[in-house]
């Protein structure tokens, strides 16, 4: 099915003194060579039968796209007229307030002194549809309003009043399922009080927290949802509803196992293992944390701190050795990685970016270790800066925030002389590792390799931006870092188009990301990495390790679509590769088996990587602590865009290989990316093509001062052989 377009010589040119209507209705024709040619928009939806009759379905206008789904009007209008007091029923979709899309129903009752019930019709609803095509308000009219030639007049249908509007104030949870979940959502959002009708979102979640939640639903309720459920339904009634048809989790217990043979590498470490192998792979994972001491300082009880956190996580005392030419993994004693270097530098404080840099990039040996080091910095009488460096092979992101709790926890009860305040850690990072490899087996395989075996089919290998170089033989792995932080604005005005379209910021961001680099790179499809903590699990949460996995998300931009259709697209394709995030990204290279190239990383050579809220300056014990923010010295990928949410703004990175791209370069192209925000934010409806990536200020630089050629010292009187 589809909307019904009429062209040919009777075709009009528009609507007499209407110019609005007619740019609306009356569209170029891409199948006729006369430029001036043009199709005249029915707004009919028809379908062709196989008779080679065309069957109408309905109109257009009747579908409207609320919270990012498309809705059918007319639907609801059948479903609401079903209702036993309900004679006549229109749905609108309003928009009074900017920015608050809403369906609101306008109805007649069957007998003329019948008062409808609101919550009645709204509980028909919800019993045949889903929550988001369920309207937030409902009018009783004594007749529905009609033009002069007996139609519906929907321009006369009233505002709806207070009245109107279904009560959304606290409604405590009703039933074992809802009180439970919202016991869930208190703890994941860190809200104190969650009622039944409130929005996951609205409150505050995200991908990650909704990850979180469906772990925490797994875990205490024993079922499966789906992230799409969640989406589609977002309050916490309809989800405890949706609980009941979805299916129990058939997730296997994760137990310890026993020491007494070698023990295999996860399959993210494998692929870590490879690349260490190469040149420059090494130090490209260093993962490296500096923290800022301010006040008087307990170095014994800070090394304690360490040591403990060591012997806490077997993970840190790795070792990875390659026996008959496959690699695993063997153990350092307790106390062997438990190392605190000291080195005074107040009289030389020069030293200390110098050291912060070095640190950074210094390679560790896979087969020796130690593989996290640290290194004490005392940089005045009541400074000092802790270097924490881990290799990526044995953690993570979100492994660099438990090593800091742990720290902010360890280091005040040691200096007090108490014993170890953390609960014991019921299972080790190799138990996953093997628990990993006996779980994604079987029919459960092939399912996940099924789906990104179609999902990447025919995808393109290699996006081609344009570069300041040719692209190396060999990926070198020098990078360079750009900061970047989005206004107040900017970020209220993104926030709310998430909000109207049912999405999260991250959607919005990945929406943006990749129109800027379609119109770049001029290929109307780009795979993005997007990396998910992978811990979706609530006994994983608390171990350090390497758990995050990168999904391959890709988008089409063919067909000039419009920036809501681009993010409904996005939306779809993200909550897909969610929902099979379950299989590493090395298995999926090899499902897919793209062209394989040491010049560049196969399957996306770029990332947007969703970042948690950075945390500002804590305490640890009497001292002050600030994380200290690094420039990245090594990129992966050819752009790497992180970003993250910080109060009321948007702060970021972007990584860019500095073997193809010069600094300002990689700038331009982060302006642009702020251009398409601001586009996308404004209007939604504004197609890819109408969208202008270079800012007034970067256009009068190119008109103003790049467009004075050497005009300045042509001589008027030249004639232009002359010249």
């Amino acid at each position: 099915p589809g909307e019904l377009y009429i062209g040919g010589q009777g075709v009009a040119k528009g609507y007499l003194n209407r110019d609005e209507l007619t740019v609306e209705t009356f569209v170029a024709d891409p199948f006729d060579s006369d430029p001036q040619a043009r199709l005249y928009r029915t707004g009919d939806l028809v379908r062709w039968r196989a008779d080679g009759n065309l069957e109408y379905l309905g109109r257009n206008d009747d579908q409207v796209k609320i919270r990012g789904f498309r809705v059918e009007l007319g639907e609801i209008e059948v479903r609401l007229a079903e209702h036993a007091d309900v004679r006549e029923a229109v749905v609108l979709c309003r928009q009074d307030v900017p920015g608050d899309k809403r369906l609101v129903a306008y109805v007649t009752a069957r007998q003329p002194e019948t008062v409808l019930d609101i919550e009645s019709l709204r509980s028909h609803l919800q019993g045949t549809l889903p929550e988001y095509m369920v309207p937030a308000a409902y009018v009783q009219l004594d007749a529905l309003p009609l033009t002069a030639n007996g139609k519906l007049d929907r321009k006369a249908l009233p505002v709806p009043d207070a009245q109107s509007l279904i009560s959304r104030g606290y409604e405590a949870p009703q039933g074992e399922v809802e009180v439970a979940l919202a016991e869930i959502w208190a703890e994941v959002l860190q809200v104190e009080r969650i009622g039944r009708n409130d929005n996951f979102f609205d409150l505050g979640g995200h991908s990650l927290l909704a990850m979180r939640m469906v772990s925490q639903v797994r875990l205490q309720l024993g079922v499966e949802l789906p992230l799409g459920e969640l989406f589609a339904r977002g309050e916490l009634a309809a989800v405890a509803a949706a609980l009941g048809g979805v299916a129990r989790s058939e997730l296997t217990a994760i137990l310890p196992v026993k020491r007494d043979q070698p023990m295999p590498l996860s399959f993210a470490q494998q692929r870590l293992w490879f690349l260490a192998q190469m040149d420059g792979g090494n130090q490209a994972y260093n993962i490296p944390m500096a923290l800022s001491l301010e006040g008087t300082l307990d170095v014994t009880a800070l090394t304690r701190a360490l040591a403990r956190i060591v012997e806490r996580h077997e993970t840190l005392r790795s070792r990875f050795v390659s026996r008959e030419g496959a690699a695993q993994v063997l153990f350092a004693p307790t106390c062997a990685d438990a190392t605190l270097s000291v080195e005074d530098i107040r009289h030389v404080p020069h030293r200390l970016q110098e050291a912060i840099r070095v640190e950074a990039v210094a390679p560790f040996n896979l087969a020796d270790g130690p593989l996290i080091r640290a290194h004490l910095l005392h940089v005045a009488d009541d400074r000092h800066v802790l270097l924490l460096t881990v290799h990526h092979i044995v953690a993570d992101g979100w492994s660099m925030g438990v090593l800091s709790q742990e720290l902010l926890a360890l280091y005040p009860a040691f200096c007090q002389g108490q014993p170890d305040p953390l609960p014991p850690l019921a299972i080790q990072y190799t138990d996953y590792a093997v628990w990993q490899r006996r779980w994604l087996s079987g029919e459960r395989l092939q399912h996940q390799a099924a789906y990104w075996r179609q999902a990447l089919e025919g995808a393109p290998t290699l996006l081609t931006l344009p570069t300041d170089r040719p692209r190396p033989a060999q990926q070198d792995f020098a990078g360079a870092s750009l900061a970047m932080q989005l206004n107040a604005r900017l970020t209220a005005d993104l926030r709310q188009l998430a909000q109207r379209q049912g999405i999260t910021l991250y959607m919005a961001l990945m929406t943006a990301w990749a129109t800027t680099l379609t119109r770049l790179s001029g290929q109307v499809e780009v795979v993005i990495g997007s990396p998910v903590a992978g811990r979706g699990r609530s006994e994983l949460e608390d171990l350090v390790g390497l758990f995050v996995n990168t999904l391959a998300v890709r988008i089409d931009t063919s067909g000039n679509p419009s920036g809501e259709a681009l993010l409904a697209q996005v939306k779809t394709r993200v909550l897909e590769a969610q929902e099979h995030q379950d299989l590493p990204f090395e298995q999926v290279v090899e499902v897919v088996r793209p062209t394989r190239s040491l010049a560049h990383p196969p399957l996306f050579q770029n990332t947007l990587n969703w970042m948690p809220g950075k945390h500002a300056a804590a305490s640890l014990g009497d001292l002050r602590v600030v994380p200290i923010e690094q420039v990245s010295q090594v990129s992966k990928f050819d752009l790497s865009l992180n970003l993250s949410e910080q109060g009321e703004t948007l702060v970021g990175t972007l990584d860019y290989a500095t073997a193809l791209f010069d600094e300002a370069t990689a700038q331009r192209y982060l302006g642009y990316f702020v251009q398409v925000l601001e586009t996308l934010a404004n209007d939604e409806q504004t197609h890819l093509d109408r969208i202008t990536l270079v800012g007034k200020e970067e256009r009068r630089y190119l008109l103003e001062t790049l467009n004075t050629t050497a005009l300045a010292q042509v001589n008027d009187e030249q004639t232009v052989h002359a010249m």
